[in-house]
């Protein structure tokens, strides 16, 4: 019997009639993926300081315009200078108190602002925006839940952080 979903009836079988396959028998795209917790893949892009586990990318899943994961930040600990190409960057904060680094000069003078976070909170990364983030807890880890509008994670680590314009691309 083959059986097709009524509202894409476009759609390859479901898998149900093949004997070897399954679900798993439909093409990457053609179907849903369930990742657990403990399945994350920590082979990614890294920043000292932190470690990234990619749940959603092109390589698990076979995304095209998304990348999601978890970051891990390790009690009293800070991130290298980094930013992510041209992606745009959501983080969503699971556990600890991360805090997010970035110079801002729209008085004129370059100032570090710190975006001190709490669970539940969400902090939007501009493409290419150096930032660090760190970790003042010094017995608690940092949990946060990150989504880029890439399908990889694109981590460019730098010496230090700049503002935005005024970096060694634009020199």
């Amino acid at each position: 019997m083959t059986s097709h979903d009524a509202f894409h009836p476009d759609l390859p079988d479901d898998g149900r009639d093949d004997p070897a396959g399954g679900a798993g028998s439909l093409p990457l795209r053609a179907r849903l993926h369930h990742l657990r917790a403990d399945a994350l893949d920590g082979d990614t892009a890294q920043s000292g300081g932190m470690r990234r586990f990619a749940a959603i990318s092109g390589r698990t899943v076979g995304s095209e315009r998304i990348w999601m994961g978890q970051t891990h930040v390790a009690p009293a600990t800070t991130s290298a200078n980094h930013h992510h190409g041209a992606s745009e960057t959501a983080i969503h904060v699971i556990k600890g108190h991360p805090e997010f680094v970035f110079l801002d000069d729209s008085s004129g003078t370059p100032e570090e602002i710190r975006l001190r976070t709490a669970p539940g909170d969400y902090i939007f990364v501009p493409p290419y925006v150096p930032h660090r983030e760190e970790n003042p807890s010094p017995d608690e880890e940092a949990v946060v839940v990150i989504a880029r509008s890439t399908q990889e994670a694109i981590v460019v680590n730098l010496p230090g952080l700049y503002v935005l314009g005024h970096g060694p691309s634009a020199d």
